[in-house]
């Protein structure tokens, strides 16, 4: 397994991978998502998880000028989960921001506390 960051010629490969899991990801693959989520990938953090030149999985994340790098996205393959690579590409995360908080905006926070992550906050909605 290689852990690295993104390069744009991997498009076609991480919407496989998002087009894959479904209706909870169609904000991001969907006809008007799709570009979005171009510009979303473009501005931010990518790391991906290849194995034979598949993706695995991948994170997107974004640094705010040293006052730490937030967490937007982490999706791992059905058919590798189970395997701590989630976790694997975090630690990737942390191993090259080592002097920066790692923070996730989470919807699925039972898989961070099994982590051993420690819930700091809360994201409230504004305006839809």
């Amino acid at each position: 397994m290689n852990i690295r960051r993104y390069c744009k010629d991997e498009e076609t490969l991480l919407f496989d991978l998002i087009i894959e899991e479904g209706a909870e990801w169609s904000d991001y693959h969907s006809l008007e998502g799709r570009d979005k989520y171009i510009k979303a990938i473009e501005s931010s953090i990518v790391y991906i998880a290849l194995e034979n030149e598949m993706i695995c999985g991948y994170i997107r994340c974004r640094e705010d000028d040293g006052f730490g790098v937030y967490i937007y996205d982490l999706l791992v393959r059905k058919s590798f989960r189970g395997q701590d690579l989630g976790k694997l590409i975090i630690d990737k995360l942390c191993q090259d921001y080592p002097n920066q908080p790692i923070y996730v905006m989470s919807d699925i926070d039972p898989y961070y506390e099994k982590l051993g992550y420690q819930k700091e906050g809360s994201i409230f909605r504004v305006k839809l």
